[in-house]
């Protein structure tokens, strides 16, 4: 194969990848409206996120062997608080709002992480630059309106309180994952997280009372979770890893303004949930506040070796 064929080939490679983040990661939010139609919340994550981690360590026991898992006690508990950051706190949470709020309006909402990762860092003591002070700004600027005018009739003050502490938890569990020991292997790191993730979404939701009547559990929201299985927490995440070895990655952290715009797309399409006015001009100025951080951010970036840059966080 020719160099010029090879550089075809991987372009083709990485929009193939990065089409499967931008679409698949923006429809979780509509595939957990439809699961929680019918099933617990909490308990429909556990499901998802357990499931996920079984075939992911079996597929990696299959190629890479045992070696691949061989990893300290202290990389193990990092990748379990990460997991419960995420999964248990994140994506939890979402769920639960999505109870409350349009599956777009959450996805509008969950695009502040980037904007709550430098506030991190700033409480860290690592200073960031002007420009991205600024589109932390002007991105929260449009949460707060969009958290104020509730984005539809149909949404309430606690579905919103709820999806911004699920942005809080996601960042926090990023924040952390490039900042304590972690397992070499990302994939691995990865079984571990969702292992430990849906382990506390279980607990959680048995302790909150969810209980599973698998009888009462439609066709279409069993479909919504094998979805969520097998696009969401395998296909993607599995794309994503990729792209963040074989793309550069300011290509990669758009995946974090065109998520929320497929999401509130497809909830209108498929759902008819309401698009309002003051939801689409609340949700471009987040997503112009998102967009001005990740694209300062990762100019300032570009002397830094990939394996040490922050890692981008993931979505629900």
């Amino acid at each position: 194969m020719s160099p010029d064929a090879a550089d075809k080939r991987t372009s083709l490679l990485v929009w193939g990848a990065l089409a499967i983040v931008y679409v698949v990661w923006g429809s979780t939010y509509l595939a957990i409206m439809i699961v929680i139609e019918t099933v617990p919340p909490l308990l429909s994550g556990a499901m998802r996120f357990t499931v996920a981690a079984l075939v992911l360590a079996a597929a990696i026991l299959a190629l890479r062997g045992r070696e691949a898992f061989r990893m300290t006690a202290r990389e193990a508990g990092g990748a379990a608080l990460v997991g419960f950051l995420l999964l248990t706190g994140g994506n939890g949470m979402v769920a639960l709002a999505e109870q409350h709020i349009s599956s777009g309006l959450a996805a509008l909402l969950v695009a502040s992480v980037p904007l709550w990762l430098v506030v991190l860092r700033i409480i860290a003591r690592d200073r960031p630059r002007v420009l991205t002070l600024t589109g932390v700004l002007i991105g929260f600027g449009g949460v707060a309106g969009l958290s104020l005018a509730g984005g539809d009739a149909a949404s309430d003050g606690a579905g919103i309180v709820i999806i911004l502490l699920a942005s809080v938890s996601w960042s926090v569990g990023s924040f952390l994952s490039a900042r304590i020991p972690m397992p070499a292997n990302p994939f691995s790191a990865s079984a571990v997280e969702m292992a430990a993730g849906g382990a506390g979404l279980l607990l959680t939701g048995l302790t909150l009372g969810e209980r599973l009547d698998p009888a009462a559990v439609s066709g279409r929201s069993w479909t919504a979770l094998a979805y969520l299985v097998v696009m969401g927490s395998l296909v993607a995440f599995t794309s994503y890893v990729w792209l963040l070895g074989n793309a550069p990655i300011s290509l990669v952290s758009t995946y974090a303004y065109v998520n929320p715009v497929v999401a509130v797309a497809l909830g209108a399409l498929v759902l008819s949930e309401p698009v309002t006015g003051s939801m689409v001009a609340a949700g471009l100025v987040i997503v112009v506040g998102v967009a001005l951080v990740v694209s300062t951010e990762r100019r300032g970036r570009r002397a830094v070796p990939e394996q040490e840059a922050e890692p981008e966080p993931a979505t629900a």
